[in-house]
């Protein structure tokens, strides 16, 4: 006999996941197909030797009472992770900044570090107006790209009439902002900015959207947190609690396509056929056209070609090493940019990620599972032979070990575990074409109004995930996956 659910969830990471514990809580049978053995995708984890290391997000964004995340875990019945908030050090090559969660330490920080003259001040002060605005309208539901009149109408209540001018800053670069306060050739401040940018939208100042940007720089103030245990522990929170309410999890159940059969969709997998009367793809959705039938086809390919061009991946070296070669820094967060001149990407902008001290599900007691990420181009790594893959692949991984030695002078000269993860990593293991990762490169043609929507237009479907509205980080999944529960409530 053939299983029947309300709600098929394709796809076990955040935002598929999320959307599936909405929906559960709210009393609709669901099931949630994960090809991988284990959940997460591009916000997972793997082990070895006793060691957990995150494999693509590290933190979580906005999970703080009454911020996106806590508003899920609300909305879930279940009580916000615990975790380490987190303040680091940005590494710039002429000073150090040290990125405060506290508004009045990072606002004193960043004039003396980065300038206090009345341009700079100018400047600051519309990032702090827009980043309030815009982040307490993600937090009270924002919707977007608007599709019908109600979603305008969301769209201006949780803006606010009273800040409706800000909306004009939709059509500005990060850059034009700069231009306007003649801050353009401020090359620390330039620098900074660019490497929050690239790790938050993946995109440049000249090509980011400001109000994107402004929320992507501003997120350590937005309750950025390491959850203890890493992502290890925190996915197996958040299954337990899903299977606890009825949720159907199926793992290593890889969909092979779907189709309408009367009043439900009949959804072939590797390992069975199962019924649904709805359907929540939080797949990339080049992966999703694989699949779908020609109706849903037609109405993602114009998606698919306008953002080919927008599409990044990441370089990551996993480290398992004794607690004593990190132990001359109290932060154990860092992000380093090696050259203003120089273009971001392939360790030109390196983030270092360190598992908390006594997080033995991270790690051994006495040692501690290190992340050290950086951005990549997809191009790089295609057509390689073996031969050249490898040798790639350990240049890179040396290369940001000696560049997280400006930090930690001594880190990897005893590593128990050694693993380089790279785009053809990231494409065996997630299955995401050419391993492009962390959802579209936000630009002015692809992000906010221009974006791919939860509602294409198919009757009981939707999507999800770092592809559509409003993109890539668990934030922005949390979101992706309210929006999407909301449409299949109905």
């Amino acid at each position: 006999m053939i299983e029947e659910y309300d709600i098929a969830i394709f796809g076990g990471g955040i935002s598929g996941f999320s959307t599936a514990l909405r929906l559960q809580s709210k009393g609709f049978k669901t099931i949630v197909f994960e090809s991988h053995g284990q959940l997460g995708g591009c916000a997972g984890f793997f082990t070895k030797k006793n060691f957990s290391f995150d494999v693509g997000a590290t933190t979580l964004v906005d999970f703080v009472n009454d911020g996106v995340g806590g508003n899920f875990f609300k909305d879930i019945g279940l009580e916000l992770p615990k975790g380490e908030y987190i303040e680091y050090i940005a590494w710039l090559p002429d000073r150090q900044v040290i990125l405060y969660r506290d508004f009045e330490k990072w606002n004193k920080e960043r004039l003396e570090k980065l300038g206090s003259t009345d341009k700079h001040i100018k400047f600051w002060n519309l990032m702090d107006k827009v980043t309030k605005v815009f982040w307490n309208a993600s937090r009270d539901n924002i919707k977007l790209p608007i599709r019908s009149p109600k979603d305008l109408y969301i769209v201006l209540k949780t803006i606010g009439i009273q800040n409706l001018y800000l909306v004009k800053y939709l059509n500005s670069t990060m850059l034009d902002i700069l231009k306007k306060f003649n801050l353009e050739k401020d090359k620390p401040l330039i620098g900074l900015l660019s490497m929050l940018i690239e790790d938050t939208v993946h995109s440049s100042i000249d090509k980011a959207p400001f109000i994107n940007s402004a929320l992507g720089t501003t997120i350590r103030g937005a309750g950025l947190m390491r959850a203890d245990g890493g992502m290890k522990n925190f996915w197996n929170y958040l299954s337990t609690h899903y299977l606890k309410i009825g949720g159907t999890l199926k793992k290593g159940y890889r969909v092979i396509g779907f189709k309408q059969e009367e009043a439900n969709w009949s959804i072939t997998t590797n390992k069975g056929v199962f019924k649904s009367k709805k359907i929540i793809s939080s797949l990339p959705i080049d992966l999703t056209y694989n699949i779908c039938p020609s109706s849903i086809k037609n109405k993602l390919q114009p998606f698919i070609a306008k953002n080919e061009k927008y599409q990044g991946s990441a370089i990551v070296v996993f480290l398992g090493i004794p607690e004593s070669e990190i132990s001359n820094q109290t932060f154990k967060h860092h992000q380093i940019l090696l050259d203003y001149e120089t273009k971001l990407g392939n360790g030109n902008n390196m983030f270092i990620s360190i598992s908390a001290k006594d997080d033995n599900i991270s790690a051994p007691s006495g040692f501690c599972s290190v992340m050290l990420s950086t951005h990549c181009e997809l191009s790089e790594w295609q057509n390689l032979s073996e031969t050249e893959y490898q040798i790639k692949k350990q240049n890179i991984g040396q290369k940001l070990i000696e560049t997280a030695r400006i930090v930690y002078p001594r880190l990897g000269e005893n590593a128990v575990i050694y693993e380089v993860g790279t785009p053809l990593t990231y494409q065996k293991f997630t299955k995401r074409t050419n391993g492009s990762v962390g959802g579209f490169k936000q630009t002015l043609k692809n992000a906010n109004f221009n974006a791919v929507p939860q509602d294409i237009g198919i009757k009981n479907f939707w999507l999800a995930g770092d592809n559509t509205w409003p993109g890539l980080g668990t934030v922005a999944g949390l979101i992706s996956g309210r929006i999407a529960s909301e449409y299949a409530e109905k």
